[in-house]
């Protein structure tokens, strides 16, 4: 069990656009003073191949740091991609799924871009790519509409559950 407590750790948060997933990372990874990084905003900023993406992680890896990821996590190909590099740098990734209504997702959208031509467009686009996990994914299921105290607490409890599987 002692052995247990310095076991690196990495959360991939995905979902769907507007769902929540910036926010519950950012909280997440604030509240316990983990490292988080966005690879969708840090691929948009800085024009960043999938490659270029894969190689940081690469990178941060070995830092031995927990971790909270979010973007590029989109299908399950994407999804295995990273995991696989983390679980060779001796990391237990965790998947973090997070699930908001359509008609929420559509209302932030419009709220976000200001235009119902132009959010319906950005959902399409970004909606395109992204694959619900597989069930041998075992994500942690959040809704996008839970405080940020709720979904804590249950991934906490879903980590919990998968250390003792």
């Amino acid at each position: 069990m002692e052995g247990k407590k310095n076991k690196r750790r990495v959360l991939l948060v995905f979902g769907a656009p507007c769902s929540g997933k910036t926010t519950f990372a950012e909280k997440f990874a604030k509240k316990f003073d983990l490292a988080y990084y966005d690879f969708d905003q840090l691929k948009e900023k800085n024009r960043l191949t999938r490659k270029n993406i894969l190689l940081i992680i690469e990178l941060l890896a070995r830092t031995g740091k927990t971790l909270v990821i979010e973007g590029g996590l989109g299908s399950e190909k994407e999804r295995s991609e990273v995991r696989n590099i983390l679980r060779e740098a001796g990391y237990t990734p965790s998947l973090v799924w997070i699930q908001t209504d359509l008609a929420t997702i559509r209302l932030r959208l419009k709220q976000r871009y200001k235009s119902v031509s132009k959010a319906k467009d950005a959902y399409d686009d970004l909606m395109a790519g992204l694959e619900a996990p597989a069930d041998f994914e075992k994500p942690i299921i959040l809704s996008g509409k839970h405080t940020f105290e709720t979904q804590a607490r249950h991934v906490l409890a879903g980590l919990a559950d998968a250390e003792k599987s």
